[in-house]
């Protein structure tokens, strides 16, 4: 993350298309949905551009999710890189991505370091605000369904929005991202960024709570991920994020579960889930993504998206989107996960046979995953009990990477 300086078609076409849908058909679904520019989706402040991505078929009362680009990329390049798109095709839910200009930032950085772009009504955050109502009345997403995600500048941009409208969003994720105005000018953004910058939970949380004084509503749930050979953004920046949405959700900062996703992955939550914290070993500044057909793959490996994990897969289960997340827990005192899910699982047109295991068979197997303790269905996310050797549970799969209880 660098510091920015600032401040209808021929019938020829017609033929064209026809005879691609026709092919596409005859290989299976098609999938005209693309990505799309928002030119006009009410007030700018920030003037950042708007683009939007809503699957076929998308239903109403769908969930909406703001994903936002690092330094140097574009709404375009998260879209296609980071494993959102795959994962709103599976799950059917929208995308939002906003993007910045070299007019703004000459690095294309979101304007996280200050004031006037992070404060609620103002600059960048009002105009990322603004995209998300327009979704929701234009798109007919659910308005408690909306969630943020982003990368370096992209993550600290998310952080600021979850600080400055929780209202707005049921959970976020902060990728190699920094706490809320830890930096109000461009020098102090370096230190915030690399050593990183120490304060106490209570400090941290005062902050959030000064960006929209007053309120008393639900807070958003927040995941963090950090690279731990991260030289932009050091991974102190992790836990100082966790210390400032633990103290904001009301929660210790002692881990009420934990586990690990491979050996290089480790995780802990803080508050029966209401605050995730992500380690990668050896992983440097980048977007955790894991290319790949397996059910818990997702994303392509490039600059700045790293081969390790795909975050966007594990986002989304604690999100509440779907199936997903840690495969091995090694602690737990939180309460049992919830098991609705918005996924619908597709069609099968043959019988699955039923499968009886314990749950860590289940889990070993990969037909289910662990949080908080317990074993959760892969896809459904049914909650099939404690994760152990002496609960057993039913399963089968009714689509590929779809696990139900028979």
């Amino acid at each position: 993350m660098s510091v920015p300086l600032r401040w209808l078609a021929s019938l020829a076409s017609v033929v064209l298309a026809c005879t691609t849908a026709f092919v596409v058909l005859a290989a299976g679904p098609a999938q005209a949905a693309t990505l799309q520019q928002v030119t006009s989706f009410g007030s700018n402040p920030g003037a950042l551009s708007m683009y939007s991505y809503r699957p076929d078929g998308l239903p109403s009362g769908a969930p909406l999710v703001v994903a936002l680009h690092g330094c140097t990329q574009d709404a375009n390049t998260y879209f296609t890189n980071s494993g959102w798109r795959q994962l709103a095709d599976q799950r059917g839910f929208a995308l939002v991505l906003p993007q910045q200009s070299t007019a703004n930032n000459a690095n294309k950085c979101f304007t996280w370091f200050d004031n006037a772009d992070t404060a609620r009504g103002s600059g960048e955050a009002a105009s990322i605000a603004a995209m998300v109502d327009h979704a929701v009345a234009s798109y007919g997403t659910a308005p408690s369904k909306v969630y943020v995600t982003g990368l370096s500048a992209g993550g600290a941009m998310s952080a600021v929005m979850l600080a400055a409208y929780p209202d707005k969003f049921a959970a976020g994720s902060v990728v190699a991202g920094i706490a809320y105005r830890c930096a109000t000018t461009v020098s102090s953004a370096y230190s915030c960024m690399n050593p990183g910058v120490d304060k106490t939970p209570q400090a941290w949380g005062d902050l959030v709570r000064a960006a929209y004084p007053g309120y008393s509503g639900p807070r958003p749930r927040v995941a963090i991920w950090q690279g731990q050979s991260d030289t932009t953004v050091a991974p102190a920046n992790g836990v100082e994020l966790r210390d400032q949405f633990t103290n904001v959700l009301g929660v210790t900062q002692t881990p009420s579960a934990s586990g690990s996703l491979d050996a290089n992955t480790t995780w802990q939550e803080f508050g029966a889930g209401a605050v995730r914290l992500t380690k990668i070993t050896g992983m440097g500044h980048g977007t955790p993504v894991d290319p790949g057909t397996g059910p818990t793959q997702c994303g392509t490996a490039g600059a700045y998206f790293l081969d390790t994990v795909c975050s966007a897969y594990h986002d989304a289960a604690f999100f509440g989107l779907g199936g997903g997340g840690s495969t091995t827990t090694t602690s737990s005192t939180s309460t049992p996960p919830s098991t609705t899910s918005t996924t619908t699982p597709p069609t099968s047109t043959t019988t699955a046979a039923c499968i009886t295991s314990s749950n860590y068979d289940h889990v070993q197997a990969g037909r289910a995953y662990t949080s908080g303790g317990y074993a959760l269905a892969v896809g459904s996310n049914q909650n099939l009990g404690l994760y152990n050797t002496f609960y057993t549970a039913t399963l089968k799969q009714s689509s590929p990477g779809y696990w139900e209880k028979c």
